[in-house]
């Protein structure tokens, strides 16, 4: 079945009883040609584009939980190609041109909003930050816009000026960037992939895997051995988890990041804003709520709960930087686990176990690189050579210390993030 407006006008008079099933449920068979580990965001993108672009269908995506039930859920739904360092901007550039034709492409509506980003900045050295990473987007073929003060209230009226400690200097504008639809970004690749006959195993945890004479050979799972000539690990904060069951260890640690959203409210914030002076992040969701975020909890941890300290951390970077919020009722939080890599930026590569991938270290970007994941992860599998966009992404530059990337600035040490 397509999606479009006859369709809904269609099921809407006949009480939408005749819509179908928009994955199915099968039962796992016993070998596949690949195996993915994890049915987030990264993990479907993955399969969808293996059965879209290479022709791959004999494929099982196997989720512990249920799809969409990890990370690709547990976000702040932000879009942005404003990355500035060689490697990480050719990356974001290409995903968010994916973006840009998601829809149309998986006939689903993700809810992609191209409301433009601004990012803050609160001192002529960050103004200067700000204009060499405007002009080397500008160079990646990106838009961006460097704003004074009186262009910034003009479009952000609400924000505090004035503050002693931190007056708003002006801002770095990227148009193109936004929001998406986080569990309708799932459900539309989940649907895509199913469609392309990939099998979608819900409710099928990883407990072990096999691997013989430095080749893989399968996996073992709560619904029985599964053989596969290829295994792809793409399961975010749970990384290290699931590679060590291959007798890998990597060099990542698993923090939460926590958000929050407010009651619904009328539309006031028409843009994604962040904070220059602290790690704060606000836009409005299509619902009304206020949806933000900020820093790491700041220890290695996979409880999903976060703690009170960084909540109260979190609303005084929002209250400095506009005070309405403090009328807000907060209605929720929740945390994800973040896979924090030492230079900030993914792993995208094959591993020394013949036919085992892994793709993971997202740090703050997962969400925005759900499509240009999925894709060169794709790529990679399907060919063995890597794609262009991620050819730095390479798991050995820990090792070697060639090709280090450095997106924050905080040097390749895991305590500085």
């Amino acid at each position: 079945m397509r999606y479009n407006a006859l369709q809904i006008l269609k099921q809407g008079l006949s009480g939408n009883r005749g819509w179908g099933r928009a994955w199915r449920k099968p039962d796992p068979k016993p070998t596949y040609d690949i195996v993915i580990i994890g049915g987030g965001g990264h993990g479907l993108a993955t399969a969808y584009y293996l059965a879209a672009e290479h022709g791959l269908t004999n494929i099982a995506v196997l989720e512990k939980g249920y799809l969409g039930g990890g990370n690709v859920g547990r976000n702040t739904t932000i879009v942005r190609a404003n990355y500035g360092l060689p490697g990480n901007s050719e990356f974001y550039s290409h995903s968010l041109r994916l973006w840009e034709g998601l829809e149309q492409e998986l006939n689903y509506n993700v809810m992609h909003s191209q409301r433009g980003i601004i990012n803050l900045f609160h001192s002529d050295g960050q103004r200067d930050a700000a204009a060499r990473r405007g002009n080397a987007m500008r160079n990646q073929g990106d838009d961006a816009v460097l704003l004074g003060r009186d262009d910034c209230r003009k479009m952000l009226p609400y924000l505090d000026y004035d503050q002693t400690r931190f007056p708003i200097y002006g801002g770095l504008y990227h148009a193109r960037g936004g929001t998406a639809r986080h569990d309708a970004v799932a459900w539309g690749l989940a649907r895509g992939a199913d469609q392309r006959g990939v099998d979608l195993l819900e409710n099928c945890e990883v407990t072990g895997i096999d691997i013989e004479n430095g080749k893989v050979t399968g996996v073992q799972t709560s619904r029985g051995a599964i053989r596969a000539k290829k295994v792809a690990i793409v399961v975010a904060g749970r990384s290290s988890q699931v590679a060590a069951m291959a007798g890998m260890r990597l060099p990542i640690e698993s923090h939460v990041l926590q958000a929050f959203v407010t009651e619904g409210l009328k539309p006031v914030i028409d843009h994604v804003v962040t904070y220059g002076m602290g790690h704060f992040y606000i836009s409005q969701s299509d619902k009304g709520g206020l949806v933000f975020g900020g820093d790491l909890d700041f220890y290695p941890s996979y409880a999903s709960r976060g703690n009170l300290p960084m909540v109260e951390h979190v609303m005084e970077a929002g209250m400095t930087l506009m005070p309405m919020l403090g009328k807000a009722r907060l209605l929720r939080s929740w945390g994800g686990i973040m896979d924090m890599s030492p230079d900030g930026s993914p792993i995208i590569d094959s591993t020394p176990t013949e036919g085992l991938f892994l793709n993971c270290g997202w740090c703050y970007g997962g969400f925005k690189a759900v499509p240009g994941s999925g894709h060169c992860f794709a790529h990679l599998i399907a060919t063995g050579r890597p794609h262009a966009a991620a050819a730095g992404f390479r798991l050995d530059r820990f090792a070697t210390g060639r090709g280090l990337m450095d997106e924050e600035g905080t040097g390749a040490q895991h305590n500085l993030h």
